[in-house]
């Protein structure tokens, strides 16, 4: 065993289940990430018609998607999440029916090693080999999806080339470009505005411009797209929008650029003594438009919403005060696990543009993120978010693992929380607005859902709430026909755009 301070069975509930569904050489490797919920499932299939506890209304109107890492080949060194050959799997919802389908995402690392039969980069943990075709690092596009302009568009954590698939057949369509760009990649996070259609992005890497920023129109084509001025190679991972405004992110945990290219190394510091800075540009503003707001240091991972009030610009999302812990044993992984458990909470920021003042501070301390929001109020003000309860490291064990659904107030920071039950994982949750809502509608007039695995039984189910009392438990399960392990990012599609 290559890393004994974690060795398998503490991350496997006690166990090491050897999955029909799972590449077997798996086994040979001491890897926390790869076993148990984390055990990558290759199986590709479409099934009709999936058997349903409770009863699904037919207001929930069209299909959740979530991404996830699902590793094919032995890895050649260590072994981390991202590293893992994307998989978008997709549960729709029509009719008070529901169908399944999920498919690999068709990377060109991932069609060069099918081609292969091996893997031939090394992960991003390195050492990189800058002589391989594409990246330096695996593009794995395994982060984020996004339904935008008629197609799916999965995105990765490092800011890769975003992809296409057919939202209805999950058929990949290849390399999703925006003709006019001067850069080819894009962040993890990019954010549709339902109400206009528009997709906002950002691209960031380690020659300058260090960052760009761009406006997307609801046709598919590219309307600007602006360098922003930033110190120097940073990592910053989501951004947030207003109905007039673009906030980027300028954070203090980021890597040597140098470094990687003298020795092959990515490694990152958090840097204490450094400021996080957010920028507000107009949307469709130039790179001298854009103004800084210095905040106390952290990390930021994901926004919920961004809305005016006036003077002020108010964004909601969960904040990391201390991202890079040190491990508490050693080993290879150590640094890798630790980085990987979330110690976040739900927090908000208040930039007023008219006298640069800045308020920040937390809405709640519990141990929450992968915060999703009713997209159809993003970028107007909102009450709701939907998080993922994180067990803290001596609670659970050493990987990133959600163990129950949290519905905030953000106005009052109370929150109502349903446990998935034990030994049972959680998705992140869509919210997926009843059928025929507008922004005339409540907020939480909808539904949320999430895929679940229990470790019991190794089973998995799409589990479905009524947004406006969660306690309640889900009112529909819908059987998988496989195993899913833990993901990523998720999101929902509207029946009106997918099936008209």
């Amino acid at each position: 065993m290559s890393n004994a301070s974690y060795p398998i069975t503490e991350e496997t509930i006690g166990q090491v289940t050897h999955f029909e569904n799972a590449p077997q050489w798996i086994y040979e490797v001491d890897n926390p990430y790869l076993h148990g919920v984390y055990a990558p499932t290759v199986d590709e299939m479409a099934v009709d018609e999936l058997e349903v506890t409770g009863e699904l209304p037919e207001g929930i109107y069209g299909a959740y998607y979530r991404n996830g890492p699902n590793t094919i080949h032995k890895p050649t060194g260590l072994h981390h999440p991202f590293d893992g050959d994307g998989m978008v799997h997709a549960v729709y919802f029509q009719d008070g029916k529901a169908s399944y389908r999920n498919s690999y995402i068709h990377t060109a690392g991932y069609l060069l090693e099918k081609e292969e039969g091996r893997a031939m980069w090394p992960g991003v943990m390195g050492t990189f080999d800058f002589s391989l075709p594409e990246f330096p690092i695996k593009d794995t596009c395994n982060t984020d999806v996004t339904w935008y302009a008629g197609k799916l568009m999965p995105t990765w954590y490092h800011a890769g080339r975003p992809h296409k698939m057919d939202p209805l057949s999950l058929e990949n369509l290849g390399e999703y470009s925006l003709p006019g760009r001067t850069r080819t990649n894009m962040s993890a996070h990019n954010h549709v505005d339902w109400n206009t259609g528009e997709m906002l992005f950002m691209d960031y890497g380690d020659e300058a411009p260090f960052m760009t920023y761009g406006v997307a129109n609801a046709d598919g084509t590219l309307r600007s797209e602006v360098p922003i001025e930033l110190p120097g190679p940073r990592r910053p991972h989501d951004l947030g929008f207003t109905t007039n405004y673009t906030i980027l992110h300028d954070l203090p945990l980021f890597h040597d650029a140098n470094l990687l290219r003298r020795h092959g190394k990515m490694v990152l510091d958090f840097h204490r003594d450094i400021p996080a800075r957010f920028g507000i540009i107009p949307r469709y503003g130039d790179s001298a438009d854009i103004r800084w707001f210095e905040c106390e240091p952290c990390f930021v991972l994901h926004i919920s919403n961004s809305w005016e009030e006036g003077d002020w610009i108010v964004m909601d999302g969960c904040r990391s005060a201390n991202p890079l812990r040190q491990p508490e044993g050693g080993g290879e992984l150590a640094h890798m696990l630790v980085y990987m458990r979330n110690e976040t909470n739900n927090y908000r920021w208040r930039f007023n543009l008219k006298t640069g003042e800045v308020r920040e501070g937390d809405i709640d301390d519990l141990n929450t993120e992968f915060n999703k929001s009713n997209q159809m109020f993003h970028g107007v003000k909102t009450q709701y978010a939907y998080h993922q309860h994180i067990p803290l490291l001596h609670e659970n064990g050493h990987t990133l693992r959600f163990n129950g659904l949290v519905k905030y107030n953000n106005e009052t920071g109370q929150y109502d929380k349903w446990d998935y039950g034990d030994g049972v994982f959680g998705s992140e949750a869509a919210f997926a607005p009843v059928k025929g809502a507008t922004r005339d509608s409540d907020e939480d007039d909808g539904y949320v859902i999430t895929m679940v695995t229990d470790s019991n039984t190794w089973k998995s189910e799409a589990l479905v709430f009524d947004a406006r009392d969660i306690t309640l438990g889900p009112i529909a399960r819908v059987k998988l026909p496989q195993r899913v392990p833990a993901g990523f990012h998720a999101t929902w599609a509207r029946g009106e755009d997918l099936y008209t």
